[in-house]
């Protein structure tokens, strides 16, 4: 699963919109099975699959199922679909909701913590 999340980060730090198609065509390409409905044998809603079957492994099913939603997403947006933490402790992703200007941080927390560290540089300096 982590060596899943690392292929899915490339998606996260694109520059742009077509950087992010980019790597999610390259993803999709190398890594998903075709397009299915599937109920799995009506113990679910029909829903999409972009794996190999229902009993594939987690690491290919989240895959697969990621890059579908990463790439609704770049379709509806026009945008890469997210980025990453701009704090220099952190390294999570985050998705892009909604407009307005750029987000640069997962969290509030993240945020608000590199905001402290930079008012703190200013006035001990």
């Amino acid at each position: 699963m982590r060596a899943v999340a690392d292929l899915l980060r490339e998606a996260y730090a694109a520059a742009d919109v077509d950087q992010a198609a980019s790597v999610l065509n390259g993803l999709l390409r190398r890594n998903a099975g075709r397009l299915r409905l599937t109920s799995h044998a009506g113990r679910s809603p029909w829903h999409p699959h972009l794996d190999g079957d229902d009993d594939a492994p987690w690491a290919e099913w989240f895959l697969a199922s990621s890059c579908l939603a990463l790439t609704v997403l770049v379709w509806d947006r026009q945008r890469p679909p997210g980025g990453i933490c701009a704090s220099p402790d952190c390294s999570n992703v985050f998705l892009t909701q909604g407009s307005g200007p750029p987000r640069r941080y997962c969290s509030r927390r993240c945020a608000t913590r590199e905001r402290v560290a930079a008012h703190r540089r200013k006035t001990s300096g």
